[in-house]
């Protein structure tokens, strides 16, 4: 089961150990800091251990880094993560993150549904505003001005929001995606 799990750790200990030593702590500090153990802490930088989620946002939030930071590959962009976060006993169990988008007043979950040749034209939100869709159904065509995304059903894209964007069902049938907008 543990060789199974690795992949949901895979950049943990490497980012874990990093930002510790970015922040001058040694193991014994942030473990007490986090409220986890000090055999935690060695065990998730030798790529060893499990933690609860809770646990992760408890280690990030000690070391002034963000859960995305503790998991995502360094080299990965926010938008485009991809990162298996969690598995359960089942193998089609899983919680991935695909990306993420700073947000600092508000978050909006959105549930939409297009019909065939359907288009929503938006005006620009507020400047640092960010949108994250993932399509559920269908063929979404997210039109922008660095240009036009094409997503199919478990496609997602992450972008700011504060510019003139349209949503463009190019599905014969029904197109349904989630929307979640970060303020």
């Amino acid at each position: 089961m543990q060789t199974e799990r690795r992949d949901v750790l895979v950049h943990v200990g490497e980012n874990l150990r990093r930002l510790r030593q970015a922040a001058g702590m040694s193991q014994t500090a942030l473990a007490a800091s986090a409220g986890v153990s000090r055999r935690t802490i060695i065990n998730l930088e030798a790529g060893e251990a499990n933690i609860s989620l809770a646990g992760l946002d408890r280690l990030a939030e000690t070391l002034d880094a963000t859960f995305t930071d503790l998991i995502s590959a360094p080299t990965a962009p926010v938008s485009k993560i991809n990162a298996v976060a969690w598995r359960g006993s089942a193998l089609e169990s899983q919680a991935v993150l695909l990306g993420s988008a700073p947000a600092r007043r508000e978050a909006q979950l959105w549930s939409w549904t297009l019909a065939a040749g359907e288009r929503y034209d938006a005006e620009p939100d507020p400047a640092g505003w960010h949108e994250m869709v993932v399509v559920t159904q269908g063929t979404l065509r997210i039109e922008r001005e660095q240009g036009p995304t094409m997503l199919r059903s478990g496609d997602h894209a992450i972008y700011s929001s504060a510019q003139t964007y349209a949503y463009i069902n190019v599905h014969d049938g029904l197109t349904r995606f989630i929307r979640t907008v970060l303020s």
